[in-house]
């Protein structure tokens, strides 16, 4: 793959686009919010994604944004799509600012990745590798590839959701977004696909055969042991759906169905789970907003409410997954529902910036009265994130 230097990756804004395996392939560039155009032609839609990323930009500079974490991590890996279609420089150079607080020239990363979460902005890493061609960032990423060799595992294969006595012996359902996009991206990036593709598929054909239960829904967690508090002590599983938990595990599914090779063994078995999904998503969908509760199979509880980080979780795994024939082609209807529904959610303050609301703020496994009463947060950055990569999957669609 022939590198170029991070100037011209970052001054020119005809800049190609990249072809990560488990990236979604770039829409045509169109307009931002612009001048109102004549009368006899319809005035064309806001891009929001580009007034998302410029009210979070102006939020905060990378000094600001947060420490090393999943949910900047995923707001980042959002603004990187959007870059990807607008070549809009300064959205590259803000991505590589945060991450060189993080890695130094040599490669040193100041991380034990210790736990999954701790390797999602990984992804970062190898997108800087393919942007810049900076030998740093593939340092830092094998750090977290060379993790995964002595990280803890269920007794069939499963990664902990972190090596702590707390986490021991428990699948999380938002575990493996956390570790298998990044897998099979860093695979692709650095000649490592035979392992990276194996292990990626793996991880969500255990975790889908743990958590999915008969009505095609995953529960939130499964403990091995079945010695944790909130584990059923017969099945291990934890007693909820909670949405985003589910909404991590549909787009991680969908990323390395993109990955994979059309003849991989485990292919199938993944497409199975993923239709199964599919279908409990959308008898779960709330008929009157397009979106889907924070506890999913629950929405006639009063107390329940619709959750927007989960729905675009949703509604870009739908629309991506129908898009590539592993869904019936009538789940780009359902996904159009719930893109509809999320951008109910978006409004513009009197400052001029976006503001999307109703996102739940990080969450442990619970029981029903602990996921409702979480709180409901406004430019929360698993909502922005996930609005996002939601948003450039279906924006022309």
């Amino acid at each position: 793959m022939r590198r170029r230097p991070l100037s011209a990756a970052l001054t020119t804004v005809a800049l190609a686009a990249v072809t990560l395996s488990a990236l979604p392939a770039a829409v045509p560039p169109a307009a931002a919010v612009a001048s109102r155009p004549p009368a006899s032609r319809p005035a064309a839609a806001p891009d929001w994604s580009v007034a998302l990323v410029d009210s979070t930009t102006a939020r905060y500079t990378p000094s600001t944004i947060g420490g090393w974490s999943y949910p900047v991590g995923l707001y980042l890996y959002g603004q990187y799509l959007t870059y990807r279609r607008t070549h809009e420089a300064r959205y590259l150079t803000y991505i590589k600012d945060y991450v060189d607080r993080f890695v130094a020239s040599d490669g040193t990363i100041g991380q034990s990745f210790n736990s999954l979460d701790s390797m999602q902005a990984g992804r970062l890493l190898v997108i800087l590798h393919h942007e810049t061609g900076q030998d740093r960032y593939r340092k830092a990423a094998q750090r977290i590839r060379d993790r995964l060799n002595t990280y803890p595992r269920t007794g069939d294969g499963g990664f902990w959701h972190a090596d702590t006595a707390s986490r021991a012996h428990q699948l999380w359902a938002d575990g493996v977004y956390m570790v298998n996009p990044f897998l099979v991206e860093y695979g692709k990036e650095f000649g490592d696909s035979a392992y990276a593709n194996d292990e990626a598929a793996k991880q969500l054909s255990l975790y889908g055969s743990h958590l999915q239960v008969a009505n095609g829904l995953l529960r939130h967690a499964y403990d091995e042991s079945k010695s944790v508090s909130w584990a059923d002590p017969q099945t291990g599983l934890a007693p909820e759906h909670w949405c985003r938990a589910v909404g991590w595990y549909s787009m991680a599914i969908t990323n390395v169905l993109d990955a994979i090779p059309a003849n991989h063994p485990r292919r199938s078995q993944l497409l199975k789970i993923f239709r199964r999904l599919a279908a409990g998503l959308e008898k779960y969908q709330d008929p009157a907003t397009g979106r889907w509760f924070q506890v999913i199979d629950k929405g006639g509880r009063s107390d329940n409410w619709t959750e927007t980080s989960c729905s675009s979780m949703f509604t870009y795994a739908l629309s991506r997954g129908a898009q590539q024939g592993y869904l019936a082609p009538h789940y780009r209807a359902v996904a159009r529902r719930g893109y509809q529904g999320v951008l109910a959610k978006l409004s513009v303050g009197t400052d001029g910036r976006t503001n999307l609301a109703d996102i739940s703020v990080g969450t442990n496994v619970g029981d029903y009265a602990y996921y409702v009463a979480r709180t409901r947060a406004t430019d929360d950055f698993h909502g922005l994130g996930a609005f996002l990569i939601m948003n450039e999957q279906l924006r022309g669609d």
